[in-house]
């Protein structure tokens, strides 16, 4: 049950803040706090008990450390199933920690509307904790589909100017996506059902089914454009730099940090152990989007002169990077995909919370407007030049251990878009040091009296510096979470591979 009570405590959480405004207006953002707090001690609770046996049903294989299923709708096979594996649960504890940052950099923006603000926000986490539990397909697509209309609202009533386009462009990408992938699952229950005369969505029942080589192409396919348009890849990016430019602060850390990192699980969970022979084929075409995902968006970072802007397609490259790695499909390479997702959550997060805290005493986005800004935020100024470090991969912290490892593992697969890829370790301290010339040096242009970082925003600083500082110097602990998980998706590949 307690897989279940980390998605009801957020949902929960979410109705009782908007609710709680009828009392004060500053009331939902506490009642938020409250919330993450809850869910945060039901996480570490379940990590403590995982040592047990007795929460595993005897079919499942010890790698899951949880699990929960109970019947939904029995007469289509569909069930209310959920397990945990170190995978997921390093995306949950990620999912929890960039919630209490999206609440904390939205302390002071958001004004209007708290109470329904923070519904959405806290809904949004519930959905995404969903993606990461569900292993019924259909209840995994129910998730997937409430995280964006959440996410919608969050873009198009507290975003900035442009707030309607890109909150449809959001949806029209994601959902023309998920259709293709809701009927790829349905293809997939009904060839299942024909060789056993049952319906089901179960997860580990459908890895037994025999799909013709050429029709699992295509169903691999299908999910594959969901999960790299969520992801996103190029020439599926789009949508990003859009709606993280309109996005409030908190959405765009979870955008950022959360959602996109959904993608990257989908492909890592659904796609390549369910279609491994269609998978394996279709490798050498997602490895090079992936190569170009990176070069491209990194080169696109240069031609802009809005920060947000700037930022959300420094979010597109790393993802070329799991892309990357995921695809290589070994150890070494899926390790690096994960401390990537891990990595990139919390220094692209960081980014956008620097990003919002400049806006807000700015009002402006415009890295020409601003300028001189180490002398009149002498903390903000070295939290960026942190972060920036941080994104660009320096040694020592966690994007670093990431990416190295991704590329270890790419090499082995193929030198020639390892070599592709890692031009990029040239061009990201360029772009990472053009944050840092055109805002933070030179002259003060900007003559207001401006306030430095408060207590409360150093304070949720301070935990992600922690977070990235510990990833780049004892990443042991999450590899020791995720080998098995891994281990045993990359056993299962190979099972069906040579079933």
């Amino acid at each position: 049950m307690i897989l279940t009570a980390l998605i009801a405590v957020l949902f929960l959480g979410g109705g009782a803040a908007w609710f709680s405004e009828r009392r004060s207006p500053g009331t939902p953002r506490w009642v938020a706090i409250i919330t993450l707090s809850f869910e945060a001690l039901l996480a570490a609770g379940h990590y403590a008990r995982t040592e047990s046996t007795d929460l595993l049903p005897a079919s499942l294989s010890p790698v899951w450390l949880a699990d929960f299923s109970t019947p939904w709708i029995p007469r289509f096979g569909i069930s209310f199933h959920l397990a945990a594996d170190g995978l997921s649960l390093l995306l949950i504890a990620l999912t929890i920690v960039l919630g209490f940052m999206a609440v904390s950099s939205s302390w002071t923006e958001i004004r209007n509307r708290q109470g329904f603000f923070f519904f959405n926000l806290l809904s949004c986490l519930a959905g995404t904790v969903g993606v990461f539990l569900a292993v019924d397909l259909f209840l995994f697509f129910f998730f997937w589909e409430l995280m964006i209309i959440p996410m919608y609202f969050l873009i198009s009533i507290w975003g900035h100017e442009n707030r309607t386009y890109a909150a449809i462009k959001f949806v029209i990408f994601t959902q023309v996506s998920s259709l293709l992938m809701l009927l790829a699952i349905v293809v997939f229950v009904l060839i299942s059902h024909n060789q056993s005369g049952l319906y089901t969505f179960d997860y580990f029942k459908l890895q037994n089914t025999r799909i013709d080589p050429d029709l699992a192409f295509w169903l691999m396919l299908g999910f594959f454009i969901a999960f790299t348009v969520k992801l996103p890849a190029v020439p599926f990016h789009t949508w990003l730099p859009d709606a993280h430019t309109q996005a409030p602060t908190g959405g765009s850390v979870i955008l950022a940090g959360v959602l996109l990192k959904t993608g990257a699980y989908g492909l890592l969970r659904f796609v390549i152990p369910l279609f491994p022979e269609a998978a394996l084929r279709f490798a050498p075409i997602a490895m090079t989007l992936g190569a170009v995902s990176v070069l491209y968006a990194a080169v696109m970072a240069y031609a802009q002169s809005d920060l947000k802007r700037l930022i959300a397609y420094t979010s597109v490259s790393h993802m070329g990077f799991i892309l990357l790695g995921i695809f290589s499909w070994n150890l070494l390479a899926l390790q690096g995909a994960v401390i990537t997702m891990l990595a990139h959550g919390i220094s692209a997060s960081a980014l956008f919370m620097m990003a919002g805290a400049l806006q807000e005493r700015l009002h402006t986005r415009e890295m020409g407007n601003m300028g001189g800004l180490w002398s009149a935020f002498p903390r903000l100024s070295a939290l960026a030049l942190f972060f920036a470090m941080a994104s660009l991969g320096l040694p020592g912290l966690g994007n670093f251990i990431g990416e190295f490892l991704v590329l270890l593992g790419a090499y082995k697969v193929s030198v020639l878009l390892t070599s592709a890829t890692a031009v990029v370790l040239i061009l990201a301290p360029v772009y990472s040091l053009i944050i840092i010339q055109k805002a933070l040096q030179g002259p003060l242009k900007i003559q207001l009296a401006l306030s430095d970082l408060n207590r409360r925003e150093l304070t949720s600083f301070s935990l992600l510096v922690f977070i990235t500082v510990w990833l780049g110097l004892f990443p042991q602990a999450v590899l020791n979470v995720s080998e098995p998980a891994l281990k045993q998706l990359l056993q299962d590949f190979v099972a069906m591979e040579h079933r």
